[in-house]
């Protein structure tokens, strides 16, 4: 554990130290993030923090690869090169929007190249332990997975990031869950000295890192965007460790009270990016339905109607907070605790988190309305 955590502190600093340059590069660039009707902040705010957030976890694997606990991960490297090649592309897509506003079908193209990079450098959806352990047979199709599960990701991360905070925090708390998934059921898995020297751990943690060190600087109000940069890169890294434990996690080796989360291991990602997911499905469906193109702007995600409800900018952030843990953690502990104490914590955690967003905080926000910020 101390070794990961090691890797989570270097990837932060680095993340930390560099966000005041990506700003300084973003202001020279013209990268700012003008105030559109559809936007919460009041001033233009530069973006480009995905670049400082690349290179906390660039230099925190590259420094990891010196530790011997981790020898392992790094005496195969097709996968981690995998993994952050493909990051190293997708936050250069990400640059180059907010640079440029590239067209939607660029940056498509743009992420099924990372993708495919992936599922080349071997990280593919290659088995799905769904219950029956369904091996996928076809290369083709376990490609096709791969690049799906990563576009949709990205895509995912990109429609949360509407507030201050948000998508980064959102990150940091999943990121941590499934870390600790990764960590623990490996070590059920492959017992011994070095059972939780995986690759998907390594990854998650500098992830979080990379999040945490960011963050300072992107808390309300602001004073640097991660963009499509940042959220197309923190989509990317967190599917291509979920498709890794997908792929590794061997269920006739796994303890029998772990053989539940061992047969669900894409449940979690699932779970760490259900307001993504949930927030671009509904926009998608109710785009769609008023005649109008998927990616067409509007006002009605779910950061905007919390701050409809009459929650400040920092605590509708903070509900998000909650209902992420709520949800992570909720499927994180089905590897160490027995399913019947799970589900009855998690109905308590959500009947909090309910509380929280419809109860008697609404409106004592000295923040202005939602129309009034524009």
């Amino acid at each position: 554990m101390r070794v990961y955590l090691l890797a989570l502190l270097i990837s932060a600093t680095v993340a930390y130290l560099m966000t005041p340059l990506a700003r300084w590069c973003a202001l020279r660039w013209g990268a700012i993030t003008a105030v559109r009707d559809r936007d919460v902040h009041a001033i233009p705010t530069p973006r480009l923090g995905g670049m400082a957030m690349f290179a906390g976890m660039l230099v925190a694997v590259l420094m990891s690869s010196q530790l011997p606990f981790l020898a392992g991960v790094y005496a195969n490297p097709r996968p981690l090169v995998g993994i952050m090649g493909g990051a190293a592309i997708v936050c250069a897509l990400g640059v180059a929007d907010d640079i440029w506003d590239l067209d939607w079908l660029t940056k498509l193209m743009g992420q099924v190249l990372a993708g495919g990079f992936l599922a080349w450098q071997g990280v593919q959806l290659y088995q799905l332990p769904t219950g029956s352990y369904q091996v996928l047979s076809s290369t083709r199709m376990a490609t096709f997975l791969t690049v799906l599960t990563v576009v949709i990701a990205m895509n995912a991360v990109n429609f949360v990031d509407g507030l201050d905070g948000l998508a980064a925090g959102v990150l940091a708390i999943g990121g941590t869950a499934f870390f600790l998934y990764a960590y623990l059921l490996t070590e059920g898995a492959n017992p011994g000295a070095y059972a939780n020297a995986n690759l998907a751990a390594l990854v998650l943690a500098v992830l979080v890192g990379a999040c945490v060190g960011f963050l300072p600087h992107n808390v309300y109000p602001a004073r640097i965007f991660m963009g499509d940069s940042g959220a197309m890169l923190l989509g990317f890294v967190f599917s291509a460790a979920a498709i890794y434990v997908t792929g590794q996690i061997d269920p006739d080796e796994v303890l029998q009270r772990q053989r539940f989360p061992a047969f669900l291991p894409m449940l979690l990602p699932f779970a760490v990016l259900l307001l993504p997911l949930l927030d671009m499905g509904l926009a998608i469906i109710r785009r769609v339905g008023a005649g109008k193109s998927p990616f067409h702007p509007d006002r009605m995600h779910l950061h905007h109607r919390m701050l409809q409800l009459g929650h400040s900018h920092r605590r509708a952030v903070a509900i998000m907070y909650v209902w992420t843990a709520v949800f992570a953690f909720g499927v994180a502990a089905l590897v160490r605790w027995e399913t019947t104490v799970v589900l009855v914590t998690f109905g308590v955690a959500v009947l909090v988190a309910t509380v929280l967003t419809l109860g008697p905080l609404r409106g004592r926000s000295a923040t202005p309305p939602l129309e009034a910020v524009r």
